[in-house]
């Protein structure tokens, strides 16, 4: 496909999957209409880009649906001014669209592959407000925290305490679940509101759990 045929299928990714749903953010429509998603993915792999569907980059990871990206960043009614921690980051598309949205970006990625293909693919699009960080997905960034939104780049079965507690005041994390026992999960968005946790589900959702995800750490209301 040429530069034309990508810029096409991403203003009939926007047109078609992101806007017929509930996706209202300005910001976020603006985002995704202007990345090139075909820059994250392999190049056998980039006809998939705008495909209504989650993509596989390497090793049982995704770039997630647009659509669910689109969403997620949607709820969480996010601020210029947001510091956020993204729990993995992949090949870096998801916290590239992040990126666009706040004033900074921290993402915890355990996958060195994972880090170097992100930072190279955030050097070339000129994204210089990300910094990348060695470490275990459930575990977050303590050392950085209070955030104003956490991200989650990806399914978990359920939300960690460890990463929940790195809220601020106010602060939202969103979330893909996908309980083991169900095969459909939920776009949730959490709040922290000083040491009380509210929890909204908001859509339906199918996508693939990070690994290192396990049910015994899930937070408890």
């Amino acid at each position: 496909m040429s530069n034309t045929d990508f810029a096409k299928a991403r203003l009939n990714m926007v047109d078609s999957q992101i806007l017929p749903n509930r996706v209202t953010d300005d910001h976020v429509i603006s985002a995704m209409g202007a990345l090139p998603r075909e820059s994250f993915l392999p190049t056998t792999a980039h006809s998939l880009a705008y495909a209504d569907k989650s993509v596989l980059i390497e090793d049982g990871r995704y770039l997630m649906q647009p659509m669910v990206l689109a969403r997620l960043l949607d709820i969480a009614e996010i601020g210029k001014s947001d510091v956020a921690l993204a729990i993995g980051c992949a090949s870096g598309y998801g916290i590239a669209v992040l990126a666009r949205l706040v004033d900074t970006v921290v993402a915890i990625e355990p996958n060195s592959s994972m880090r170097a293909k992100a930072e190279q693919n955030l050097a070339a699009l000129g994204i210089d407000n990300v910094v990348i960080v060695a470490g275990e997905f459930r575990d977050g960034n303590a050392q950085e925290a209070p955030f104003d939104l956490i991200f989650i780049d990806g399914a978990v079965p359920e939300v960690p305490d460890a990463v929940a507690r790195q809220l601020s005041d106010g602060g939202r994390l969103i979330a893909i679940e996908m309980p083991s026992d169900k095969p459909v999960g939920r776009g949730i968005l959490m709040t922290r509101y000083v040491d009380a946790f509210s929890k909204r589900e908001v859509f339906d959702a199918v996508e693939h759990v990070l690994p290192g995800f396990e049910k015994e750490v899930a937070f408890s209301f």
